[in-house]
Order: structure tokens, then C-alpha cells, then sequence
């Protein structure tokens, strides 16, 4: 089952799970290492939405990069409202899991953020990261300001030269504006802080590209 078709195709929206109105985060949650709500975007800062693979090691790898404000895990990409973790592992809400990133321009910006993103995943995968396999698990960018935009497409295009170049395939990674997204359930914001054992590697390539 673990390759099954289902899980590695997305759904159509006609098909997907219908959700519910309710969000499956309602109250204010407070970051484990920022002190302030997840839902809060710091004064000055920027918004970009991140995927690549399990969204516990990716929260953890940008709440620890510099310029970082503040971070949240959840679901985007998809087309059920307020879905479950369990309804979007079923392969039937058309969610990948992903992180909120709320960023200082005046500390850091897209292109180091997006040079931390295609240095630890793999992008040519398609709908899987190592052995997480769904559609979950797929790699995507997604943007806030149309600046953000040009500059996603932009570094992926030099990324994909230097993927090509260490025998990669054609990078899979989704770039679009973000449409909606939905917080995830309190258990998972910050989940390798709560559980300093907790298992969920990046799963870097080794490619680099000298951007940014």
C-alpha cells in the first residue's frame, strides 16, 4: 500500500473529502521558541509558504535559520476546507504539508530562504520525500507577492541546472500563490521541540547552487 496509485495521485476536487467549517487550530498557540502565537506575523516581517516533505523537520530547519520571525505547520495546495492530518495522509484532500515562514527582509531574504529550501530536499521526487510517500509529501512553493513569485521560478531554474548536471530529474516543485491555508492540529506546530527524540529527517541532495 505504501506506493499504492491512490496515494501518489492527486484527487480530483469533485472527490475530495468535503471538511468542515470549523478549524481544526481554533485557539491562539503559542511558538516553543518565538513565545508569540503561531498565527502572529511579527511587525515588518514577510509571509512565504514552504513544502518539502515532513513538515516537522522543515518547521524545525527554518524556526533555526537566521531572519526567521516566526514559523507554523499546516496544509495548502488542496481543496478541503479545515482538513484533518489524517484526511490529508488519506491521499483525499489534495494537501501537501508545509510551513508558514514569517521572515525580517531586513535580516534575510527569499533567495537565502528559497537556497535553505532546494539544498534540503529533494525536488525531482514527485510526490514523495525519501521514504514519505503521498501526495503530502510533494515539494511547493508558495507565494505571497508576485516578487516572491519571479524569484521562486527564478532560482529553480538555476537550481535545475545544477540538479541536471549531478544526474537529477527535472525538478517537481509546485510555485504558485498561495490560495488558502489551513493551520495544522496544536500536536504538530513545533512537534521536534515538544519531542526532542521525534524522528524526521531533511533529506538533502548534496547539490548546492551559489545564489543568493
Amino acid at each position: 500500500m505504501l506506493f499504492s496509485p491512490q496515494k501518489v495521485t492527486m484527487v480530483e476536487p469533485t472527490r475530495a473529502l468535503r471538511g468542515r467549517d470549523r478549524a481544526v487550530l481554533a485557539e491562539p498557540t503559542f511558538h516553543e521558541t518565538f513565545g508569540i502565537p503561531v498565527q502572529q506575523v511579527p511587525a515588518g516581517s514577510e509571509v512565504i509558504y514552504l513544502a518539502l516533505g515532513c513538515f516537522w523537520g522543515a518547521e524545525k530547519l527554518y524556526w533555526t535559520t537566521d531572519g526567521v520571525t516566526n514559523t507554523a505547520v499546516g496544509y495548502a495546495g488542496g481543496f478541503t476546507p479545515n482538513p484533518t492530518y489524517e484526511e490529508v495522509c488519506s491521499a483525499k484532500t489534495g494537501h501537501t504539508e508545509i510551513v508558514k515562514v514569517s521572515f525580517d527582509p531586513t535580516r534575510t531574504d527569499v533567495e537565502k530562504l528559497l537556497k535553505v529550501f532546494f539544498e534540503n530536499h529533494d525536488p525531482t521526487q514527485g510526490m514523495r520525500q525519501g521514504n514519505d510517500v503521498g501526495t503530502q509529501y510533494r515539494s511547493a512553493i508558495y507565494t505571497t507577492t508576485s516578487e516572491q513569485y519571479e524569484t521562486a521560478v527564478k532560482m529553480r531554474d538555476q537550481f535545475q541546472s545544477e540538479f541536471s548536471r549531478a544526474g537529477y530529474r527535472d525538478i517537481s516543485t509546485e510555485i504558485a500563490p498561495v490560495d488558502e491555508f489551513f493551520y495544522a492540529e496544536d500536536y504538530h506546530q513545533q512537534y521536534l521541540d515538544k519531542n526532542p527524540f521525534g524522528y524526521c529527517p531533511v533529506h538533502a541532495t548534496g547539490v548546492t547552487c551559489n545564489v543568493g
